[in-house]
């Protein structure tokens, strides 16, 4: 009986994170209250508490449950059987951009909606976009030096500073073609990445 109520517990708790994802991954941390969070999980206000000590906990765990599917993603796409190193990370940058962009994105984007508005808000949550997206760094360094390796890609410098470049390169952008409301920075970011790793348009 313990298993069913703990399997029950965990399905509300993912639930409620499930919906706050794409509520607030359109709209905003600060935008989004817990009474629609919970109306649309239909889940009782007051059993909120239960699974969540405070709003900001709450945030920490949207942002742990994101960044555990993004790097499995991650993962996935930079093992993908069949290409190199290099067609693998244009395949990453090229899913960023159609889960990046201004339309609504599902929940998808909530690293770049949120890293602004949350960096200054919580030191909780701060810290776990830095560990998030230090992870996705760490894995794009890596696979920078198995390109560089195989040969079907060559960068200057160490690995790790041209995957923070990158990163940032691609963070930059996606807070860009939400201001101007054209794909046009990320055509940008797809050129420089291709300068940076040398690779033939």
């Amino acid at each position: 009986m313990a298993t069913a109520n703990t399997s029950e517990t965990a399905d509300v708790r993912e639930n409620i994170i499930a919906v706050g994802q794409r509520l607030i991954g359109a709209r905003g941390f600060s935008a989004v209250g817990l009474n629609e969070i919970l109306s649309e999980a239909g889940v009782p206000k007051g059993s909120f508490y239960h699974y969540f000590g405070s709003k900001d906990a709450f945030g920490v765990a949207l942002l742990e449950s994101y960044f555990d599917e993004y790097l499995e993603d991650l993962d996935q796409t930079l093992a993908q059987p069949g290409l190199n190193m290099a067609q693998r990370l244009m395949n990453y940058f090229r899913i960023w951009q159609e889960t990046q962009s201004f339309y609504d994105c599902q929940g998808k984007c909530l690293a770049v909606k949120l890293g602004a508005e949350v960096a200054d808000m919580s030191e909780a949550m701060r810290t776990t976009l830095n560990r998030g997206t230090a992870g996705i760094v760490t894995r794009l360094s890596r696979a920078i030096k198995t390109g560089v390796s195989e040969g079907s890609l060559s960068i200057e410098g160490d690995t790790a500073s041209a995957a923070q470049s990158l990163y940032q390169l691609w963070l930059g952008a996606s807070i860009m073609v939400k201001i101007v409301r054209n794909l046009q920075p990320f055509e940008m970011a797809m050129k420089t990445t291709q300068q940076m790793l040398h690779l033939v348009p």
